[in-house]
C-alpha cells in the first residue's frame, strides 16, 4: 500500500464586485501561480491586470515562495484580478501576525463592496429615466 503524500496549504476566499476567487497556498521551492488551470500569465492577457493579482505578493516584504493555485468564477477580468488579490492577501494574513499588518496598511484587506446598482422599475437604467417635457 502506498502512502499518499498529503500537502498542506492555506485556503481563503476573495471577493469583488461578482468575481469569488477561492485561493489555495502551498509551500513550495519555487513559486508558481496557476488560475484556472492556466498559468497566470496565459489567464489574463494584459501585464496590468497581472500586477493587480500580483500585487499582495510583491509589495509586502519577506514572503515567502508560495504555489497558488486559484478557481476564480464571475465578473470580468479586472475585477477577477482584484478578487485574487483580495484573496491571496487574506490567506498571507493567516500564515504570519506582522503579515497581517504589512497587508493592512497596504490596503488588501479591504473588501470593497462597491457593485451595480440594481434596475428600477418605470426607470431605464438604476436611476436613468425617461426625458421630460413640460409642454
Amino acid at each position: 500500500m502506498a502512502t499518499a503524500k498529503t500537502a498542506t496549504y492555506i485556503a481563503a476566499i476573495g471577493r469583488r464586485k461578482t468575481s469569488t476567487a477561492r485561493v489555495r497556498l502551498t509551500e513550495a521551492s519555487a513559486a508558481s501561480f496557476i488560475v484556472n488551470d492556466k498559468p497566470l500569465e496565459k489567464y489574463f492577457a494584459t501585464k496590468d491586470l497581472v500586477r493587480v493579482a500580483k500585487e499582495s505578493l510583491e509589495k509586502p516584504k519577506d514572503v515567502k515562495d508560495y504555489a497558488i493555485t486559484v478557481v476564480v468564477k464571475g465578473g470580468g477580468v479586472h475585477s477577477q484580478a482584484e478578487a485574487i488579490r483580495h484573496g491571496i492577501a487574506r490567506a498571507l494574513s493567516t500564515t504570519d501576525e506582522t503579515m497581517k499588518s504589512e497587508v493592512k496598511k497596504l490596503g488588501f484587506l479591504k473588501r470593497d463592496a462597491r457593485s451595480k446598482e440594481r434596475r428600477k422599475f418605470g426607470l431605464k437604467k438604476a436611476r436613468k429615466s425617461s426625458q421630460w417635457s413640460k409642454r
